[in-house]
């Protein structure tokens, strides 16, 4: 498993979920190790990158100066430990608006190997969810799968029918990614 391009979702991987939403700086909680794996990634000359679904902000329970607030607590809490995310792209929509960059759709995974002059077959997306593996698989780009506290039994079966590496949290990933070993859980 190599990858120029470690693209990551944000909720579940770098910091804790809530089923309330990460709505300011203060209810954003990095994981543990999390920050770490990314400047292990980094220092390894891989690039990271970040896609999130954030429908809270057309659900009205937060704006856009406020994900930005958050976004810049993680870049300040990544750059006390050496890491950098290069890019953080979101979708602001609803599930009910039928855009093309709401994962499980490619669309920000095809945004950000535009972006960063990547093909989409050298992008490793790491995520919690289904939508995330969809997105990854529609785009053609490699899936991982960290099986959170919120993970299903149904998650876990798919993953292992697709041959999609699984891991416990972030940390584990890297640590694989970077030896080149597939996942196992």
């Amino acid at each position: 498993m190599t990858s120029k391009l470690v693209v990551l979702t944000r909720d579940g991987v770098i910091n804790q979920d809530t089923l309330d939403y990460v709505k300011s700086p203060e209810t954003w909680k990095p994981l543990p190790g999390s920050l770490e794996a990314i400047a292990a990634l980094n220092r390894a000359g891989i690039r990271v990158a970040v896609a999130t679904n954030e429908s809270g902000i057309s659900r009205g329970l937060f704006d856009i100066d406020q994900l930005t607030a958050i976004h810049r607590q993680m870049h300040d809490e990544l750059e006390k430990v050496g890491g950098q995310v290069e890019m953080v792209l979101f979708c602001p929509h609803a599930p009910s608006d039928d855009c093309d960059c709401r994962k499980p759709r490619p669309g920000m995974l095809k945004q950000i190997a535009e972006r960063a002059l990547v093909d989409l077959s050298e992008i490793t997306l790491i995520g919690v969810c289904a939508r995330d593996l969809q997105a990854a698989l529609t785009a053609g780009a490699r899936p991982v799968l960290i099986l959170s506290e919120k993970g299903e039994k149904d998650l876990l079966e798919f993953a292992r029918s697709e041959n999609i590496p699984v891991f416990g949290d972030l940390p584990s990933a890297v640590h694989a990614l970077l030896k080149g070993h597939p996942g196992t859980r």
